[in-house]
C-alpha cells in the first residue's frame, strides 16, 4: 500500500477533462502500485478517512496518472481544489459487481435488456453505480425505473440523465 499526501488540483480547459478535480499520481508512485503499466487501472484504499474502491487511475502521459476526485467524494471529505488529501492506495483487482436489482429488472424488460447488452462494460457500469449510490429505497426504485425507460428508448447514460434532469 502506498501512503502519500497530495494536493487536489483542477483542470481548466482540457478537452473531456475540463473542470475535473483530481490528484496527480507521478510515474514513480504509479510504478509502485502497478509496475510496467501505462493503461488505466483501478485502485482501492482511503482518501483521508473515506474508503474507496474500484476508482480508476487515468494515464496522462509520461507514465503519470490522475485520480479523479468527484463531487461526491469531495463533499464526503469536505475538501476542494488546493486542499491536501491523505491517500492510502493499492491496486484493486476485485471484479466490479453490477447492480443485482437492475439486472433482475432487465430480465423483465426485453427492449431495455437488448440495448443494455450492446453497451460496453464501462457504460453498463455507469447505470449500476448510479443505482447503487442511492441512499434510500425510494431513490433506488426511481433510478431503476428511469434506467429501464432510458435503455428501452436506446438512451445511453448521459442522454438518460439529461432526459430526466429537473424532474423529481
Amino acid at each position: 500500500m502506498v501512503v502519500l499526501e497530495l494536493t487536489l488540483d483542477k483542470y481548466g480547459e482540457q478537452g473531456e477533462k475540463t473542470g475535473w478535480t483530481f490528484v496527480k499520481i507521478n510515474k514513480d508512485i504509479s510504478q509502485s502500485l502497478k509496475p510496467n503499466t501505462k493503461k488505466s487501472y483501478r485502485v482501492k484504499g482511503l482518501i483521508d478517512n473515506l474508503e474507496i474502491k474500484q476508482v480508476a487511475l487515468i494515464p496522462i502521459g509520461n507514465g503519470d496518472f490522475i485520480l479523479p476526485v468527484n463531487h461526491t467524494i469531495r463533499k464526503e471529505i469536505d475538501k476542494a481544489e488546493g486542499d491536501k488529501v491523505l491517500l492510502k492506495l493499492e491496486e484493486d483487482t476485485s471484479e466490479f459487481e453490477f447492480s443485482s436489482d437492475l439486472l433482475a429488472c432487465l430480465e423483465d424488460e426485453p427492449l431495455a435488456d437488448s440495448f443494455y447488452k450492446t453497451l460496453s462494460p464501462s457504460h453498463q457500469k455507469y447505470f449500476s453505480k448510479w443505482i447503487e449510490s442511492a441512499k434510500t429505497i425510494e431513490t433506488k426504485t426511481t433510478r431503476i425505473t428511469r434506467c429501464l425507460f432510458g435503455l428501452a428508448n436506446q438512451m445511453d447514460y448521459g442522454t438518460m440523465i439529461r432526459h430526466f434532469k429537473g424532474q423529481k
